[in-house]
């Protein structure tokens, strides 16, 4: 069985040893039966020692709504196929409500008295590490976190040279497009998808060119870097104001001012969503979340891809979006260090990811085994196109500086004669923490 593989990878000693309690509020208790037996290799019956564990396990309301096949909800199945799969240990699970954007809160609040498992997004890893209520993993069980994952996905989940969790679910955005209009070839290049004349009154990319989550590929698609090489230092500046930063700030006022592109500001949610149904756009960059609408506007001519190459000036690169995760984390204050870490990696594993996905839709990291145009695209955006978005505190400072410096290029205020000027001052403000007069 595929769970004994992972229990022989995942078992290593406690790495840390502490006092755990129950969850503090909504919390539901199921006790696994107990296993007493096991047959070695030579089909001979011996009794095994089983250990008695409790542990508690935080995860959103959706994953322990009952739906059809899992009464329970999926994270009781999930836990309980853990246990099933372990007959040295006889776990009872208590479990609590407790969703992935809100697990900052809830886990700091009193460390002692949080989950042992618990799911997290990864941007709030820099807060969980600095209050002491996430395990830094290490040994077999990193190592076969690393095989399971890609190292953008890895990134996600590394903080100050630590890695502190399990991803199982992929936070990003690639790109959509008609595949009446443009070639599973033509979108490889953003060029070349703005040089093909789609008829009058077609537009052929929309883009979230004052969105601050967005703008940055273009950027990092030349070989910038915000914060050290992989966004991990945060005593190291943003580099995008170089010489390849103004190429990119160039090539972006004339991509703004092209009547084939348009832009989708923050408050325009669903543009694009409507020019796809109407039939006069090519192609879009947004996320998971957008996927219904979308196949529902383009039909049969539903496509997605990884983000494509471009070339600003003289240096050519490709997009490259940011890659966040939802990913599972362990308390070190958890008695049964051994027993907690074994569960996270079950729970990130592909099996749960894949019953994440057809119960919930979940976009899981590992699409093997599954037909989907979307998903295929997201694991070429994560292994080809992405990079993971620093894990720093500075990281604040990128916000509003970037929001304001495209809305910038989006009005006309940023030109060819002033974009080194502009791109020097947004990148100024960046550094030193400060925002945009």
């Amino acid at each position: 069985m595929r769970l004994k593989k992972i229990l022989a990878m995942m078992l290593a000693t406690a790495m840390v040893a502490g006092t755990m309690t129950g969850c503090n509020s909504g919390s539901s208790t199921t006790e696994a039966p107990a296993a007493t037996e096991a047959t070695d290799a030579a089909d001979t019956t011996e009794a095994v020692e089983v250990k008695d564990v409790t542990l508690t396990v935080w995860g959103p309301q959706e994953d322990q709504a009952p739906v059809d096949g899992y009464d329970n909800g999926i994270l009781a199945a999930m836990c309980e196929d853990f246990n099933e799969a372990h007959p040295e240990w006889n776990i009872t699970f208590e479990y609590g409500v407790c969703g992935e954007d809100v697990a900052k809160d809830e886990v700091t609040k009193d460390v002692d008295a949080a989950a042992d498992v618990y799911m997290y997004a990864n941007d709030q890893l820099p807060i969980l590490v600095e209050a002491g209520a996430i395990a830094k993993l290490g040994g077999q069980n990193l190592d076969a976190i690393k095989a399971a994952n890609s190292e953008s996905m890895m990134n996600t989940v590394t903080y100050d040279g630590g890695v502190y969790g399990v991803p199982y679910a992929y936070n990003g955005w690639f790109m959509y497009y008609d595949s009446s209009k443009f070639t599973a070839d033509e979108v490889k290049d953003l060029d070349t998808m703005l040089a093909k004349d789609l008829g009058d009154g077609v537009t052929n990319v929309c883009f979230c060119l004052g969105n601050s989550w967005y703008i940055p590929s273009f950027f990092y698609g030349v070989g910038g870097t915000m914060f050290g090489a992989d966004g991990t230092d945060g005593s190291q500046p943003c580099d995008f104001d170089d010489e390849k930063g103004v190429a990119v700030a160039n090539y972006l006022v004339d991509l703004a001012a092209n009547p084939k592109f348009t832009n989708q500001a923050n408050e325009e949610a669903g543009k694009a969503i409507s020019l796809f149904a109407e039939g006069k756009l090519g192609a879009f960059f947004t996320g998971s979340w957008d996927r219904g609408a979308i196949e529902e506007a383009l039909g049969e001519n539903f496509a997605c891809a990884q983000l494509p190459s471009f070339k600003a000036g003289d240096y050519e690169g490709t997009m490259k979006s940011y890659a966040g995760s939802k990913a599972l984390g362990v308390n070190p204050t958890c008695e049964n260090m051994d027993v907690a870490v074994a569960l996270a990696a079950y729970l990130g594993s592909a099996e749960c990811q894949k019953v994440r996905y057809e119960v919930r839709g979940v976009v899981p990291l590992d699409s093997t085994g599954i037909d989907d145009v979307m998903l295929s695209a997201i694991t070429d955006t994560v292994n080809n196109t992405s990079v993971a978005q620093p894990l720093v505190t500075q990281m604040n400072n990128w916000w509003a500086p970037a929001e304001a410096f495209g809305k910038a290029i989006v009005s006309g205020e940023v030109t060819h004669d002033n974009a080194a000027e502009k791109l020097a001052t947004f990148v100024s403000n960046v550094n030193e923490g400060s925002s945009l007069e």
